[in-house]
This record gives C-alpha cells, sequence and structure tokens, in this order.
C-alpha cells in the first residue's frame, strides 16, 4: 500500500530533477562561443552540443510513458535522475567537442523521461478539485526554468567556468535521487505492468521521425533551410518517419504511444494550446537576447538579467491562476493568458534604439505574464478526463507537443526575422538618395564633426558614409525584431479567439 505523504512535499521533489534538465535546454545557449574557444571547435560546430541534446531528449519524451510502465514510475523516474547527473559530469569533464557532443546525447536521453514523470507523479498525487495547484507547482518547473537558463548561463560563463553550467547539476541530482526515494510511491496504476513485447518498429519509426525533425528545425536557419540538400534529406525522412509512425502506431493494440488520446477533444485542445506555450515561451526567451546583444551592446549576464525578473511576475501568478482554475472555465483563462502574451508582445515590437535596460525588463515582464493563464488552465484541462492509467502517456505527448512547440516557433520566428531585415533594408535604402533632405544634412553633420576632430576632408566624407551605414544596418535590425513581435502578438490574438470555442471543464468550487 502506498504511503500517505503531503503532495506538496512529492512536488518539490520530483520538481528539483525536472528544473535542472529544463534548465539545460536553454541554459548552454549563452556559453555556447566559450565552449567553442574552449575545445579549439568553430562556433558552427558548437552548435551540435544544443541539437544533440535536443535530437535525444525529443525522442525519450514520447516513449517515456511506455518506458514507465517496463519497470515501474519510480523506478524509472530515479533511473532517470541518476542517468542525467552521471552524464552531466562527463559533460563538464569533456575535453573535445565529439566528447562533448556523444555526452549531451545521452544525457538528452537521459532526462527526456523527466518532464513527463513529474507531471504524472504530480497529477496522480493531488485530487481532482486539486489539479490547477498541482499544475502551478509543475508550471513554476515547466515556466520558469527557461526564463532563468540563459541569464544563470550568462552569468556562469562570465564569471567562472562553463563547465559548472554541467557540474552544478551532481549535487542537486544526488539531493533530488534521495527525496524521490523517499517521498514518492507509485499507485497501482504507476507499477511495472507485464508488457507484450518491444515494439521495435513503432520504436525506430518515432526515433527517426522525430530525431529527423528536430535536426531540421536546429539547423534549418544555419543551412539556408530547403536550399540545402541536408536539410531536404532530412526533412524528407522525418516526413517519411513521422508518417510510417503514425500509421503504424494507430494500428497496434498497445503502441509505444498512446494516439487513441487524441480522440478526446478535452485532450486534444490543450495539447495544441500548450504546443503554442511552447511557442511564445522559447521563441520570445531566444529573441529578447538576441536583440539588446546584437543592436544594445548589452553582453551575456546582463541580456540574462532583462529576462530573470520576469520570472518573479511567474512565481506570483503561478498559484493565483491555480486557485483560479478551481473558479472560471479553463478556455476562458486561456483566452486571457494569450491576450496578455500577445500585448508583451506588441510592447516589445515598440522597442526603438533608446529604449534602456528597464523598459526591456517591463517589456520581458509583460512577454511572461500570460504563460501561467495559458500553462495552468491547459493542462488541467487536458488531464481532467485522463484515467490514472493514460497519466504516464498523456504527460509523455504534453511534455512532447511543448517542446515541439518551442522548437519550430524558434526556427519560425529566426528564419522570419532574417527575411525581415532584408526587406527592412530594402525599405531604408529607397530613402538614402541625395534627393532626400534628411539624408543630405545627417550625411553634411557627419562629415563637418568628423573633420572638426582634424581628419582630413576625404577621409571624413568617407567614414560619415560607414557611420551612416552602420546606423543603417542598426535600425532596419531594431525595425526586423519589431516585425518578428508583431508577427508572433498576431498568432496569440487569433489563438486568443480559438481558445473560446475549446471544450468546457468541470469546476470545483472550493469552500
Amino acid at each position: 500500500m502506498a504511503k500517505q505523504v503531503n503532495p506538496m512535499l512529492v512536488s518539490m521533489a520530483v520538481s528539483l530533477a525536472t528544473f535542472m534538465e529544463i534548465l539545460d535546454t536553454t541554459i548552454v545557449n549563452v556559453a555556447l562561443s566559450s565552449i567553442a574557444g574552449s575545445l579549439g571547435a568553430g562556433t558552427d560546430e558548437s552548435t551540435w552540443v544544443l541539437t544533440s541534446y535536443l535530437v535525444s531528449n525529443g525522442i525519450v519524451l514520447p516513449l517515456s510513458g511506455w518506458l514507465s510502465s517496463l519497470v515501474g514510475r519510480k523506478k524509472f523516474f530515479i533511473s532517470c535522475i541518476l542517468g542525467f547527473t552521471m552524464t552531466s559530469f562527463l559533460c563538464g569533464i569533456s575535453t573535445s567537442l565529439p566528447m562533448l557532443i556523444i555526452c549531451r546525447l545521452l544525457q538528452g536521453l537521459a532526462g527526456g523521461g523527466l518532464q513527463p514523470s513529474q507531471q504524472a507523479i504530480i497529477k496522480d498525487s493531488f485530487p481532482p478539485a486539486k489539479l490547477g495547484m498541482a499544475f502551478a507547482i509543475t508550471g513554476l518547473t515547466t515556466v520558469l526554468a527557461p526564463i532563468l537558463g540563459p541569464s544563470l548561463g550568462g552569468y556562469i560563463t562570465d564569471n567562472f567556468n562553463w563547465r559548472w553550467i554541467f557540474f552544478m547539476n551532481v549535487p542537486v541530482g544526488f539531493l533530488a535521487v534521495f527525496l524521490v526515494n523517499l517521498l514518492v510511491s507509485d499507485p497501482p496504476s504507476a507499477q511495472k505492468k507485464k508488457t507484450v513485447g518491444i515494439d521495435c518498429i513503432g520504436l525506430g519509426l518515432i526515433a527517426v521521425g522525430l530525431g529527423a525533425l528536430q535536426i531540421v528545425l536546429d539547423k534549418g536557419q544555419q543551412e539556408d533551410w530547403f536550399d540545402s540538400s541536408f536539410i531536404i534529406i532530412f526533412a524528407s525522412i522525418a516526413a517519411a518517419g513521422l508518417i510510417a509512425a503514425i500509421y503504424w502506431l494507430t494500428k497496434q493494440k498497445n503502441p509505444i504511444v498512446k494516439l487513441s488520446l487524441f480522440k478526446n477533444p478535452s485532450f486534444t485542445m490543450p495539447c495544441i494550446m500548450l504546443f503554442f506555450v511552447g511557442f511564445a515561451l522559447y521563441s520570445s526567451s531566444a529573441l529578447l537576447p538576441m536583440m539588446v546583444q546584437e543592436n544594445f551592446g548589452y553582453n551575456a549576464t546582463l541580456s540574462g538579467l532583462v529576462l530573470s525578473p520576469a520570472g518573479i511576475s511567474v512565481m506570483v501568478m503561478m498559484p493565483v491562476v491555480g486557485r483560479l482554475v478551481n473558479r472560471v472555465q479553463a478556455k476562458y483563462l486561456i483566452a486571457i493568458g494569450m491576450l496578455l502574451n500577445a500585448f508583451g508582445m506588441w510592447f516589445t515590437g515598440l522597442a526603438t534604439p533608446q529604449t534602456d535596460y528597464s523598459t526591456f525588463v517591463i517589456m520581458r515582464i509583460f512577454q511572461t505574464l500570460g504563460l501561467p493563464f495559458l500553462f495552468i488552465p491547459a493542462s488541467t484541462l487536458a488531464f481532467s478526463k485522463i484515467s490514472p492509467e493514460d497519466s504516464s502517456n498523456a504527460s509523455a505527448i504534453v511534455s512532447l507537443m511543448r517542446n515541439l512547440g518551442g522548437s519550430i516557433g524558434i526556427a519560425i520566428v529566426t528564419n522570419k526575422l532574417i527575411h525581415s531585415e532584408q526587406i527592412e533594408q530594402a525599405n531604408l535604402v529607397r530613402h538614402l538618395t541625395t534627393d532626400n533632405p534628411g539624408y543630405r544634412e545627417a550625411l553634411a553633420q557627419s562629415i563637418r564633426t568628423i573633420a572638426d576632430m582634424g581628419v582630413p576632408l576625404p577621409q571624413a566624407a568617407t567614414s560619415a558614409l560607414g557611420h551612416i551605414y552602420q546606423e543603417f544596418i542598426h535600425q532596419a535590425s531594431i525595425l526586423a525584431f519589431r516585425d518578428v513581435y508583431d508577427f508572433v502578438a498576431a498568432v496569440l490574438l487569433i489563438l486568443a479567439v480559438s481558445a473560446l470555442f475549446m471544450p468546457g471543464n468541470k469546476i470545483h468550487g472550493t469552500k
């Protein structure tokens, strides 16, 4: 018989390891240049440190429910923590880039089961009337970790050594194993089950399809998308693998990924919304540091600090929304969350060359203010009609949808950013002619300023043109970021309206 433990203690124990794993999806980003320099590799090569982790992590995510049934959820969860801890140490002592990439691949395999298992354990630890508060706890790890990752990674890289990004996981991992072993017990539905056998075909198709898809999303921009034969090949493999996997899994009596859960609209619609939670969270977390570093001269630490204060607002709002779920229909809260996020993106799209640090912090707070309204109600609605036996499978699918949303979101916004820069440069070039009085005046003023410093007039004219060109590139870049933020805001606004058509959920009143 399972021992009775305060569900809040259980939640804190299982969230410790998951926070660590989600943190590693974003904390390494800002350290890539340091890693490349330390290991004697190029920056392009070092991006495989990210890709290898995302590929292996994405493969394991949908399989975690099936893997839990092989050994029992608690044993599987502890195995994942131990594996993630050990591979983190190996990443930290890596002496070459190939060694680090292999260790990151193993780290992603070990960590892939943590998010779904954490969510399933917490879901089964709370009664239905308190599911909102349960997902407020999972939301703190899921939403807060990507926000804090870049700032923590930047601080460690700038002040210590990139290896400590991995070493710090070791004590946290062993503490998590101790707490989980002490506090967590498997209910009957999560214990080891007799399995018919390993579906090697289904496993292989999922691994190939999702692995190839992650490579396409992560390397697409770098390889110039479908102008690259490399991307075309992997995109074809991804499409063929995923289509074949869906067909195969729907024909199996005991599939390793239970796609039949999508027959339930109360699960499918929230999954779609959680996909866009990942889209908004990860794309905005990638865009803002890029903008302030490229156009405002911020270093890794300062750009990370732009993101960090938003974590406080998320922490404050999570328990508030957790209680609101028991009083307000989930679809209305999701619509509010989409509207708040859309406003935050639109507000950031008002940035100018004069925007200061404090304003960027406020913009980021508004970008993330709606996330608790999205994650908690969508998760609560998704699991509202899921049986305990299907908790692990449902958690695996939900985690995969959210992470895929993040990967696809980053790929879309970075691609749009480059195209928008080209468009904005073309628009500005039309105004840089001698027929434009503003351009003539600015050029003359710049020449006079440089000439007054003792520079000969011909050289002053050349320097002035160079200065105007740099300002031109700067202005085009900021305008491109504004365009992308407006695009994301428009997507979220459409989703806010769509959320109103989601199925309703049972309200558990509180006295």
